[in-house]
């Protein structure tokens, strides 16, 4: 699968750039089976970075049809990621104070109202039968990297008193209610996926495992992404330093239920590794800037290695990148040649 990645590449109204529908089009042509959307937000005070494709308005189908369109021609199926920054979100991008499950000093956010909390569902809600009236084949729901849900899911964030706050039952009421809803809405037919991260920004381990356990008993859910940062590593919490992170995931009982991870998965040999240890595909970032043919390249060659860092501008252009994602590009250390 194509990793959900920032590219600030659309237009600042959220529409659909060219440059975007090249870069992803051209992902699924190289042979990814899933060709997931960067993060779309689904409310415009949501918006985490500039250039964000959105998908919080009708005015978003026309470029999502052609998009989805796109991909599919090319034999991949078609998956956008529904996202909202919450306290992540820019004040300079949306114009006002960004929001927040408790007021956070540090991001200058503010609280959300209980009126705000269940448009914000709604929202998650009607941007997922909007992509399914685009054409896509599913949704992920972005629960990972410190944006909003995951700011539910955190005690060290959340401090709501109401049915959103205290018990981690609470503090995960909003993911399961927009799960299921998007379920309901969508079908059995419609991919589902969530993406969770088990560290950073409060998350403890043992809640992310029992968060997945719950999506997997409910069944509404066909894959779930598990963004690692690291799938080699240990778990930052001493007590759960038995076993590799990617071991904690890996151990439980899936079910019916995909499991697809992502983090520092760069070479053939890594892909083999992961997949190896009962993951069932595995998210591709970082190799799929470098090389838009990723996967065609590890099934040729399953000890395939990417071309060394730095590479020029001119290289990823001819990967696909267009010149807003290159210049973002330029802020990974040693990625971009400084010459070019």
């Amino acid at each position: 699968m194509l990793a959900p990645m920032t590219n600030t590449q659309s237009h600042a109204d959220g529409t659909l750039s060219e440059d975007e529908y090249h870069w992803l089009t051209m992902r699924a042509k190289g042979g990814f089976g899933i060709t997931m959307t960067c993060a779309s937000h689904v409310q415009e005070i949501g918006q985490g970075f500039p250039g964000q494709l959105g998908i919080f308005s009708d005015d978003h189908i026309q470029g999502h049809q052609k998009l989805s369109a796109g991909i599919k021609a090319c034999d991949s199926l078609a998956v956008v990621q529904l996202h909202h920054a919450g306290m992540r979100s820019p004040k300079e991008l949306i114009g006002e104070k960004a929001v927040c499950p408790s007021d956070h000093e540090k991001y200058n956010a503010r609280e959300l109202t209980s009126a705000e909390v269940h448009q914000l569902r709604d929202d998650f809600i009607a941007a997922a039968v909007r992509a399914k009236a685009s054409g896509y084949d599913g949704v992920e729901v972005h629960g990972a990297h410190g944006y909003i849900l995951t700011q539910f899911l955190s005690s060290k964030i959340n401090n709501r008193t109401d049915e959103y706050g205290g018990s981690l039952e609470n503090r995960s009421r909003l993911l399961f209610e927009i799960v299921n809803a998007i379920r309901k809405k969508c079908g059995s037919d419609f991919l589902l996926g969530v993406r969770l991260s088990p560290e950073r920004f409060g998350m403890k381990l043992s809640e992310v495992k029992e968060v997945t356990h719950h999506l997997i008993d409910e069944g509404n859910i066909d894959f779930l992404d598990i963004s690692l940062w690291d799938v080699f590593k240990l778990p930052e919490e001493e007590e759960h330093q038995g076993h590799s992170l990617l071991d904690h995931f890996t151990q439980l009982d899936w079910r019916a239920v995909k499991l697809t991870v992502a983090g520092n998965i760069r070479t053939g040999s890594d892909v083999k590794k992961v997949l190896e240890a009962d993951v069932d595909f595995v998210s591709i970032g970082r190799a799929a800037i470098l090389h838009h043919d990723f996967p065609k390249r590890v099934m040729e060659n399953s000890d395939f290695n990417p071309i060394a860092t730095p590479v020029s501008a001119d290289y990823l252009r001819k990967e696909g990148l267009g010149e807003n994602f290159i210049t973002y590009m330029q802020r990974w250390d040693g990625f971009v040649l400084n010459n070019n």
